[in-house]
């Protein structure tokens, strides 16, 4: 009931509807389609992830889009047409990503071209004012997602920042003001793992009228990525027993993107669910996967899924390899199966590859047992409803 109170009560009429009709209705219809689409033997994915712009006003531990040696952002021409084919293929969800989105000063005017389309605007906070806050409740297809990744303390030292805990509190602020569906996401570590599933933790969120509450789990990529802050196999296991409960437990929607229904763990990469393109115009399998045999430019998406061997080679191979993460249990891996197939090293940073063949081996999602859903609604979500909201873990 407390669920129902925050989105009934507190959200704008024009962002609910936009959220029913485009997120649930359509987005339920969009995996249907990418179901119908894999046994015929023809992919594309039932969503994509699209990082608009390199550029971030913060410099996180484990960011995989920092210290490039040069920038890219996406023309505005080319991420228009990236909804508009995606859309033309059944599929009408997208995870806006960066750097920081809100930096692409042109963003609110995509979502206002596409009110057919839902968005989920994955931020730092640091931008969503009021005036940004009331532009997305005006285009209604919008979720911002706030990160919030510890404690007074704990964040800035996360983040690279000064004051982000005290700034994802007032994009919380902001955006539940205006009628928004919000979300709140943790990249769940060493650090904050006791906060991120303390009681305190969620029921503030609930209070503050955050409609649903994603839970990731921390994977060392890019030139800091800070092995020290990785989860081991027990602290997965009690983060996922800690989520079953929560669903339960507390009047907010919990969000997990690496188990299914029954419990068992799967990578939505491999499995085909969603594929990356970074702001280069490359289509990676994930965001940390930062290898691509094709780019956008002068291809369509259709021909260029159909055509890939590199993407058809991965989701095969990982298939057969681990229902985890690779980049956490078998980092030299990639760089291996990327040269195989040609492809090349779209980090920005011409020593990942080599980073990736020398890094220990962590334990991800894959590591943990099986542990199926309780709650009925939760079961049927990920078995019908993109996998619950359908994004990336």
């Amino acid at each position: 009931m407390g669920i129902l109170k925050n989105i009934l009560w507190k959200t704008d009429r024009k962002c609910l509807y936009k959220f029913v009709v485009n997120m649930g209705i359509k987005g339920s219809l969009s995996f249907a389609r990418f179901q119908r689409r894999q046994k015929k033997g023809v992919f594309f994915p039932a969503f994509h992830f699209i990082s608009v712009t390199d550029d971030c006003n913060l410099h996180c531990q484990g960011c995989w889009v920092v210290d490039k040696e040069q920038n890219s952002r996406l023309q505005p021409e080319m991420l228009d047409r990236i909804v508009t084919e995606t859309k033309q293929a059944g599929s009408y969800f997208f995870g806006i990503l960066g750097g920081e989105p809100l930096l692409y000063k042109s963003l609110p005017d995509l979502f206002q071209k596409h009110p057919d389309a839902y968005f989920q605007l994955f931020t730092n906070g640091t931008l969503l004012t009021e005036e940004m806050a009331e532009r997305l409740r005006k285009a209604g297809n919008v979720s911002p997602v706030i990160s919030f990744e510890g404690d007074e303390v704990v964040a800035d030292i996360r983040r690279g920042g000064k004051q982000v805990f005290q700034s994802a509190s007032k994009a919380i602020e902001n955006s539940v003001a205006a009628g928004l569906i919000t979300g709140v996401a943790i990249s769940v570590c060493k650090s904050n793992i006791d906060m991120a599933i303390s009681e305190a933790f969620i029921t503030s969120l609930a209070r503050k009228g955050v409609i649903y509450l994603w839970y990731y789990i921390y994977r060392p990529v890019g030139p800091n990525p800070s092995y020290e802050l990785c989860l081991d196999a027990d602290q997965i296991a009690r983060l996922r027993k800690h989520i079953i409960d929560a669903r339960t437990n507390y009047p907010i929607v919990i969000i997990d993107t690496y188990w299914d229904a029954d419990g068992n763990a799967f990578c939505p990469a491999a499995a085909g669910l969603s594929h990356h393109i970074n702001a280069s115009g490359y289509v990676e399998p994930c965001p940390v996967i930062q290898f691509a045999a094709d780019q956008i430019n002068g291809k369509s998406l259709n021909d260029l899924y159909r055509d890939s061997s590199f993407l058809t080679g991965f989701r095969n191979e990982i298939m057969a390899k681990t229902k985890g993460c690779v980049v956490m249990e078998d980092p030299a891996w990639m760089p291996a199966f990327a040269e195989k197939h040609r492809a090349v090293n779209t980090s920005g940073r011409k020593n990942d590859p080599d980073r990736l063949r020398v890094a220990p081996r962590v334990p991800s999602h894959g590591s943990c047992p099986v542990i199926p859903e309780k709650n009925w609604i939760y079961r049927f979500a990920k078995r019908r409803a993109f996998f619950g909201l359908g994004a990336y873990g």
